[in-house]
């Protein structure tokens, strides 16, 4: 009687199986398009990191990385250990929100999906392209 039963449910299943197969793979994400986070904290913006005081990456909760543009400059930023999100009643993180870093309010004007952040290394070397450049 098991081995019927058992039998049975993988006959079922196979089909199932057969068709996840054949589905097609997951798109790559389209990157610079505007996008938002829904019920920012701590549970859905797993990290960040201070692109300097004119931006920031904010990694969401599936590992997906998101690219704020300030409006003017954020000061401390660099410097900050938390931030928070002021999202004026709307529970979504996009380009209307506004961080709170060390009790200064900076606000967003662009907030996109992106790659990840650049290593140290990379934004080192792209600090000394950018001096080469003015001189």
């Amino acid at each position: 009687m098991k081995q019927k039963l058992a039998l049975s449910l993988a006959a079922m299943l196979l089909p199932l199986s057969a068709a996840a197969a054949t589905e097609p793979a997951e798109a790559p994400r389209a990157l610079g398009v505007e996008s938002s986070i829904t019920f920012p904290s701590d549970s859905t913006i797993r990290n960040w990191r201070a692109d300097r005081e004119r931006g920031i990456w904010i990694e969401g909760r599936s590992g997906e990385w998101f690219y704020g543009t300030f409006a003017g400059t954020c000061r401390n930023l660099d410097f900050a250990e938390a931030i928070g999100v002021d999202t004026r009643g709307v529970s979504r993180l996009d380009k209307f929100g506004t961080l709170i870093v060390r009790g200064q309010r900076c606000m967003l004007t662009s907030f996109v999906t992106s790659a990840p952040p650049p290593t140290k290394e990379e934004q080192k070397a792209a600090r000394e392209a950018e001096k080469a450049a003015k001189n």
